[in-house]
């Protein structure tokens, strides 16, 4: 009987040990989406609770400053870590994504062919039919929904934005040049023939709407393209988007495994490029308008696990994996003496600001 009830006492001593290890152990905080009703609500995240450093966001704040920013914003596991308005803009003052949009493209591309409207390794002129380009037929039949996507269609970068058949010109074949051009945005077209509706309307059904991203709009810049204006929290929302791989609060938006290949090596030519996305952590990189690769990574300061949405003067979303976390800047060129249409010296300015949060 004593045996009996020695075990009894030690599974009782066990179980209660096993309990208190249990409550000892860090919870893992959920990641949070704000609400798709229209509402300001959107919850916040201390940088004492972070363990931040507080000392380091004046300085940050003062360079955002000094470089012509609008908006700032960084998100940690979905919650609002710092937000500041500059030089007159507000919270509800919508600003221009220039190039930084490219990834809503990307981003409503795979939506479509997640529908079965389109694939992306089909060729063009199989939803625009021939002619959509100056260059010869066969050159014109090389070029796929994956080139446009990748940057490799092999036409002409050299001709200004202009994306009419005339100024689309062949200069290689599809998939052995890479080259920054405007003419990703025939994806664009491509959606609207295949779905039977404008861009306008799919992207919104498809992708605004369903994440909140109330307002935003396209605004026609003339030569056939079309530039994303939003608030910084509609940039943000989709920044929380592509942080999640796709996923909006438990609802696919776009699968994981398309937003995988968007945000992976896309070819073989620039390593720091995906689907429109631009992949920090490479050992190598192209730039817009030069035939030239560099050695080394895209941004030496910012975590290697990073892929980013940039934007001529410098409109940026930084997506950043492994700190769960989303940074959004919006304004006029920081440097204006060297603008850039993507990658500028501000990005590693930038982040050696925003180490100084956490490091």
């Amino acid at each position: 009987m004593k045996k009996i009830y020695l075990l009894a006492f030690i599974s009782f001593l066990m179980l209660n040990c096993s309990s208190d290890s249990s409550e000892s152990e860090p919870i893992t905080e959920a990641m949070y989406f704000p609400p798709n009703d229209g509402s300001n609500t959107w919850e916040t995240k201390s940088m004492t609770d972070l363990g931040w450093n507080q000392n380091a966001v004046q300085p940050l704040l003062d360079y955002l400053e000094l470089k012509n920013t609008k908006s700032f914003i960084i998100l940690v596991n979905g919650r609002i870590v710092m937000e500041n308005y500059f030089n007159g803009h507000s919270a509800s003052t919508p600003w221009y994504w220039a190039s930084a949009g490219k990834t809503l493209t990307a981003t409503v591309t795979g939506i479509a062919q997640e529908e079965g409207l389109i694939n992306i390794n089909n060729k063009v002129s199989d939803y625009l039919g021939t002619g959509w380009t100056s260059a010869p037929l066969a050159k014109e039949n090389l070029i796929t929904c994956k080139n446009l996507l990748s940057m490799n269609s092999g036409l002409n970068d050299a001709l200004g934005d202009d994306v009419s058949p005339a100024n689309l010109q062949y200069v290689a074949d599809a998939g052995t040049r890479w080259a920054y051009h405007n003419v990703y945005v025939k994806l664009q077209d491509v959606v609207a023939q295949s779905s039977g509706q404008t861009w306008t309307n799919y992207f919104n059904t498809k992708l605004r709407d369903r994440i909140g991203m109330t307002g935003g709009a396209w605004i026609n810049s003339g030569d056939g393209l079309s530039v994303y204006w939003s608030t910084a929290r509609n940039m943000a929302r989709f920044g929380l988007l592509s942080l999640n791989k796709g996923n909006w609060d438990g609802n696919t938006i776009v699968s994981q495994g398309y937003y995988n290949q968007a945000t992976t090596t896309s070819q073989t030519l620039n390593q720091a490029y995906g689907y429109l996305w631009w992949l920090n952590g490479k050992s190598s990189y192209r730039l817009p308008g030069l035939q030239f690769e560099f050695n080394g990574t895209l941004m030496s300061n910012a975590p290697s696990d990073m892929y980013a949405a940039l934007g001529k003067n410098d409109q940026k979303i930084y997506v950043v994996p492994s700190m769960k976390m989303v940074i959004i800047r919006m304004g006029n060129v920081a440097n204006p003496d060297n603008p850039t249409f993507a990658l500028s010296g501000f990005d590693n300015e930038l982040w050696d600001k925003i180490n100084d949060l956490y490091e």
